[in-house]
């Protein structure tokens, strides 16, 4: 019975998640793509898909980047750039596409924060990165906020020239506008081509020059396709239409050659024993509800086999040698039922101990020996606290695991399926912590802490206030107080209020959850291990 309600409850939110992509992906709307059509132009989705072999895996980062966010000027769907890592001609490589559907496809705060994420992807996986250019330029309501800072507009440039010098193949199209500081990024990757009479490059339009210094010229003549494939040399070829280009693209990337490899271990791909669609019934509908992680695990890995380390020990966390689609890897998991230790205390499930935290410590530095990528699969409220845990040393053991994590040079990928609470996201592998990949089921929560513990709190603040200031709160003023922050602060606990900040990469169907980490781990082949795991410091 439980299993139904909880396959019931898990199968509505990937129905929801799959309502919300059908939106996410029209963009600006049809009629907005209606009149890309019109002009002889593909919309940026299009543009990918033609792009990318045809049946190959892929998979998208950032669709809800901007979700929910700039409503008061119209929205930004996706960041208004669309960015997939796929494959052109059997190589694997990551594809950015700006949506002319979207404002023109101008530069929203979020569209710079989405573009460096693409170019931290390559960069960290040495993997070619192609330009899809069709954008306005900055969106100039909101310059003060994408203009001038070190993450801002103009780091995507500096980025172009590090890229270059590490040898990282850039490709850029320019198949519509492409104005003032934009027009920069494809002239600084290594190839750039412009499609004839609808791509367009210059520093400043016709209108701006004619009020800048009096000259009167049309946008064709000022930095039409024949004007730099001709006269100005700024780009090296010309195409007739969108597919001509991409096609150009395609051929261009199937001559590059082959690449060093870090040498992650992989063999035969084996689909696991276990049923996968059984997640969506062993997952809990609430949060806080108990259930056995190595349930998950078994109907994730190949053959639904795993070696564990430290099985009798520190049992609120899990820490598995496996392998996912081939690939081996390292998995460490938060238990979520309570466990019974040697000692016959009980430990809560989701919370970091001390002797788990210990355990992880040593299985991180272990699997850095062993050059094995490492899962981190988030369900965690949490490090234990009271006066056991501190004096135990929770603190000192904690910030060994932290350390650990800071300092791997092994790939690391963090799946969040349920809780991500407080200091459990850093040690588990946040955002903070550079994981090549972050993605999370529809399931997952992500906050300092859970939403009634956090309302309560608040609550109890916010009823303190209000009586010293000599209003009456009686019972019935305390509940709404707690209803009104409550709601406040689901919102913000929501996977989606994560995905449309990049706080997350993506929030995905469980049932793709091989997908990612494969195609994540084989990125990462691209970059030898160049750097030595070591701890520093930390105290014993």
């Amino acid at each position: 019975m439980t299993f139904n309600i909880n396959e019931d409850h898990n199968k509505l939110l990937l129905t929801n998640l799959r309502q919300k992509l059908v939106t996410v992906k029209l963009g600006g709307g049809e009629k907005r793509i209606e009149k890309l059509h019109a002009e002889g132009k593909m919309t940026a989705r299009e543009r990918i898909d033609y792009l990318l072999d045809k049946d190959a895996k892929k998979i998208e980062i950032g669709a809800f980047a901007g979700e929910g966010m700039y409503l008061e000027h119209g929205g930004c769907p996706s960041g208004g750039v669309v960015v997939k890592i796929g494959y052109i001609k059997g190589k694997q490589c990551i594809v950015v596409a700006n949506d002319a559907t979207v404002k023109a496809g101008a530069w929203f705060p979020i569209t710079a924060k989405k573009n460096l994420r693409a170019q931290e992807i390559a960069m960290e996986n040495r993997l070619p990165i192609i330009y899809l250019v069709d954008s306005a330029g900055v969106y100039l309501p909101l310059q003060d906020e994408i203009f001038p800072d070190a993450a801002h507009f103009g780091r995507i440039f500096r980025n172009n020239a590090i890229m270059s010098s590490m040898g990282i193949t850039q490709i850029a199209a320019v198949m519509g506008s492409c104005v003032a500081g934009g027009a920069y990024l494809p002239i600084m990757s290594d190839e750039a081509m412009i499609v004839d009479k609808t791509g367009s490059i210059f520093l400043a339009g016709s209108y701006l020059v004619k009020a800048a210094i009096g000259e009167s010229i049309d946008n064709e003549t000022l930095g039409g396709a024949t004007t730099h494939c001709e006269i100005s040399g700024v780009t090296d070829y010309k195409a007739k239409d969108d597919k001509d280009a991409l096609d150009r693209i395609k051929n261009i990337v199937g001559k590059i050659g082959d690449f060093d490899k870090a040498g992650f271990n992989r063999e035969k791909t084996q689909k696991p024993v276990l049923d996968e669609k059984e997640i969506f019934g062993i997952l809990p509908k609430s949060r806080t509800e108990q259930y056995d992680m190595y349930e998950i695990i078994k109907r994730l890995v190949d053959n639904s086999e795993f070696d564990e380390y430290k099985g009798d020990y520190g049992k609120t966390l899990i820490t598995v040698y496996a392998r996912i689609d081939g690939w081996a890897v390292g998995i460490v998991a938060n238990q979520r039922k309570v466990v019974k230790t040697a000692k016959g205390e009980m430990q809560f499930g989701g919370a970091i101990y001390s002797d788990s935290a210990d355990k992880a410590t040593r299985f991180i530095a272990n699997c850095n020996q062993k050059k094995i990528p490492l899962v981190f699969i988030q369900d965690v409220t949490g490090f234990m606290v009271g006066s056991k845990s501190e004096h135990g040393g929770i603190i000192k053991d904690g910030a060994k695991m932290v350390n650990a994590v800071s300092n791997s040079v092994v790939p690391k990928f963090t799946v969040i399926i349920g809780n991500s609470y407080g200091a459990g996201n850093y040690a588990m592998c946040g955002k903070a912590y550079d994981p090549r990949l972050i993605f999370a089921w529809p399931s997952a929560e992500l906050a300092v802490m859970g939403g009634t513990q956090a309302a309560k709190v608040l609550a109890q603040i916010e009823a303190s206030s209000l009586k010293a200031k000599g209003e009456v709160v009686d019972e019935i003023k305390e509940k709404e107080l707690f209803n009104i922050i409550k709601a406040r602060y689901d919102e913000q606990v929501s996977p989606y209020y994560a995905a449309s900040r990049l706080w997350t990469d993506a929030i995905i169907d469980p049932l793709e959850t091989r997908t990612w980490i494969s195609m994540g781990i084989e990125a990462a082949n691209h970059s030898p291990i160049e750097k030595k795991f070591n701890l520093g410091v930390i105290q014993v």
